[in-house]
């Protein structure tokens, strides 16, 4: 793992090295203290209200204190990294399996100030020297602040991988035989992707540009689930940086919601295919959310939330994104690159059949101004939106979701 802060001096890792030894010899107690507010702040009464699971989950905790403490023995001061057992694995499935969402980081931030206080005794009771007692708290402090944020993030990876069901082998293997048009029966998919197939569905695909920005989706993909029954949704860890979901039930999901919480974010995107039933819109469905997906590559868009029922046309036009950028300038000239505020309203004027009003309620704009501004845009553009009003709108729509598609005009138009 990378290392984020500077290595401890020798007489400060001998220091925390000592004291992580004299704790291992007191882990019960330690777990005795720390365990049940840890539990508690989970916030999980089905989780509290089994004894099996309670003892598990005190499992969870000791493997995690002693995995910190051994590792400052070995290597004092380092950052540590997260074990996730065998044991610790098949605690997380029984709790998918279950349905029950333990809050992990609620439960580490209980635990640690439980821990830390402990930990601090320790500290002044041991350094005697203050300089050497402020070197070792600062140390230990980034290392448990660090440590907690890493096991977090390893049992949401470790939940989710049992969410998918191994989905990342086994699913996974299936769902690319179901996509690819194989003939299999809705029985033998519900069974094997343990997922209802006989409804309507609407398939998501989330993903990062960014890989250390991973770590999000997992959040995002429990706010997709939230407004569906475990039983009626499916996850697929497609890679370390995007995820494949399906939503089920007996008429098609509102993803208002989901738009909603990733236009909150900076870093998710998201694209959705349009509704279908039965196997066949699981795939088709699935199909739509992967050319979204592609599309907002392809042109470089800065959009998070694409819809594929909005931008197919768009998509025809721009499988070559050169082909895009002559169409787009060739159709529009300077009105490509004028202000976006007279593409908006020429564009909003063509979705609303040509009539100002309803455009000028649309933009919240005054009827007077509209007309100004489609006046202008009409003026700018090379076709005119009455000779040719389809070729106007869509090369308005690729800008809309590509605005800097014609960025390099001249380039763009020379012969």
């Amino acid at each position: 793992m990378e290392e984020l802060w500077p290595l401890p001096a020798p007489e400060v890792a001998e220091a925390i090295r000592s004291l992580c030894q004299r704790l291992l010899t007191d882990t019960d107690a330690i777990i005795d203290v720390l365990a049940e507010p840890g539990l508690t702040a989970q916030n999980s009464p089905v989780l509290v209200s089994d004894a099996s699971l309670v003892e598990e989950d005190r499992h969870l905790d000791r493997s995690e204190l002693v995995q910190w403490l051994t590792a400052n023995v070995q290597q004092p001061g380092r950052r540590v990294q997260p074990y996730v057992s065998l044991r610790t694995t098949e605690y997380l499935g029984a709790l998918v399996s279950r349905g029950i969402t333990p809050d992990f980081a609620g439960g580490w931030r209980a635990a640690l100030g439980v821990g830390w206080r402990r930990w601090l005794e320790e500290c002044v009771t041991h350094c005697a020297d203050r300089d050497l007692l402020v070197e070792v708290l600062d140390v230990s402090a980034k290392s448990l602040a660090q440590y907690a944020l890493d096991a977090v993030a390893a049992l949401r990876e470790a939940s989710l991988s049992a969410a998918t069901g191994n989905a990342d082998a086994d699913a996974m293997a299936f769902i690319q035989l179901i996509a690819s048009g194989a003939p299999i029966t809705e029985d033998l998919a519900e069974g094997r992707l343990r997922y209802r197939i006989a409804r309507a569905h609407a398939s998501l695909v989330l993903w990062v540009d960014d890989p250390e920005q991973a770590g999000l989706l997992d959040e995002m993909v429990a706010t997709v689930r939230s407004a569906a029954e475990a039983r009626n949704s499916l996850v697929a860890r497609a890679s370390a940086t995007s995820r494949w979901i399906w939503l089920s039930g007996a008429a098609a999901a509102d993803l208002h919601h989901v738009e909603k919480a990733v236009a909150k974010t900076t870093d998710i995107r998201a694209g959705v295919g349009r509704p279908g039933d039965g196997l066949e819109g699981f795939r088709s469905s699935h199909q739509d959310a992967l050319a979204a997906q592609a599309l907002v590559i392809r042109l470089g868009s800065t959009q998070h939330f694409t819809a594929y029922a909005d931008v197919e046309l768009i998509d025809s036009l721009t499988k070559d994104r050169a082909s895009a950028r002559r169409f787009v300038t060739k159709t529009l000239g300077p009105l490509a690159e004028a202000d976006e505020t007279l593409r908006q309203a020429l564009l909003t004027y063509v979705q609303c059949g040509f009539n100002t009003t309803r455009a000028a309620n649309s933009l919240y704009a005054h009827r007077n101004t509209v007309e100004r501004r489609v006046s202008r845009a009409n003026e700018l553009s090379v076709v005119k939106v009455e000779d040719n009003p389809t070729h106007v709108a869509a090369a308005l729509l690729v800008l809309d979701i590509a605005p800097n598609i014609a960025a390099h005009l001249n380039s763009a138009t020379a012969p």
